[in-house]
């Protein structure tokens, strides 16, 4: 059934943590550096044929590199590719969502921030496609994004600590889409969805989160399809 709760399973205990694991931070660590030196061995070993084709871009910098002499250049590209895979590695490490699951409480951590919510605010949990979702008690939005981990073992912590799963967004057939000057929203909400669908153009997805949670306050639930923005009241809207 659409939106049916899984039943909650018994004796919650200890909190269950759901991340990538150790597997992840060691393909972040050390395969983002290696895959990088590697690339800058392969351009080490071909950057002389590179520098004399016309149609391959950044000819100015690779007739620089060419000119270097031996072992400059091997040493130079495999030390700027490895650089390279530990920003990459620094970069998905910071953007990872972490889920730590207990039975009095839910807390997210990821891109430097974390949020903590009650079991008593946590009304229900889903997956809505590639995104984890919390629901609220006036069937709010409390939690939004992006999450790469395993629905099965997310179902499966939530499930353990008493946490109702959903199968998938109970509300899915409540939305609306959003134009300009659309009736019946709540004041200051088409200012709002303007600004965000002008950032999500723009890919300014800081300023969209930000613009989500300002309509969240006036009671509005937004989600997104490509760069359109759909919406639906909650109760307290």
């Amino acid at each position: 059934m659409p939106g049916q709760a899984v039943p909650a399973g018994p004796n919650p205990g200890s909190p269950v943590v759901v991340s990538g694991g150790a597997g992840e931070l060691a393909l972040f660590w050390g395969g983002f550096p290696a895959l990088g030196a590697g690339a800058g061995w392969l351009l080490a070993t071909f950057v002389d044929r590179l520098a004399g084709w016309s149609w391959v871009p950044a000819q100015d910098l690779l007739e620089l590199v060419a000119s270097w002499p031996e072992p400059q250049v091997t040493v130079g590209t495999l030390a700027v590719g490895a650089l390279g895979g530990l920003v990459i590695a620094g970069i998905g490490t910071w953007e990872r969502l972490v889920v730590t699951v207990a039975p009095d409480r839910v807390t997210l951590r990821q891109k430097g921030e974390e949020q903590e919510f009650s079991r008593a605010t946590v009304r229900a949990v889903f997956r809505d496609r590639r995104q984890l979702v919390l629901l609220g008690p006036v069937d709010e939005e409390l939690f939004r994004e992006s999450c790469d981990l395993s629905s099965r073992r997310l179902r499966e912590a939530f499930l353990a600590q008493g946490y109702p799963w959903l199968a998938e967004d109970p509300h899915r057939d409540s939305y609306r889409r959003w134009v300009p000057g659309l009736p019946g929203l709540p004041p200051g909400a088409d200012a709002l969805l303007r600004a965000r669908q002008d950032a999500l153009k723009h890919d300014r997805r800081d300023d969209a989160r930000e613009l989500r949670r300002e309509l969240a306050a006036l009671g509005l639930v937004v989600r997104d399809e490509a760069e359109r923005q759909y919406f639906r009241l909650t109760r307290a809207g």
